[in-house]
């Protein structure tokens, strides 16, 4: 993400971001795969994120 964020307004568009960004870290050969701390200082909750590859379905985009 980039100085020229925007403002997420919708589940819609956050899943849209993280799309891209964890297609961005796969195609640079990251591995997207397991936990990631998301520390943010103490103006902003922390979290803890879990990426696990699922099995595609025939609706895959």
């Amino acid at each position: 993400m980039t100085s020229e964020e925007t403002s997420l307004t919708s589940k819609e568009e956050l899943n849209a971001e993280l799309k891209a960004l964890l297609r961005r870290a796969y195609e640079s050969g990251l591995n997207v795969e397991g936990g990631f701390e998301c520390r943010n200082g103490v103006e902003h909750p922390d979290w803890d994120v879990i990426v696990t590859e699922v099995e595609k379905n025939e609706r895959s985009e």
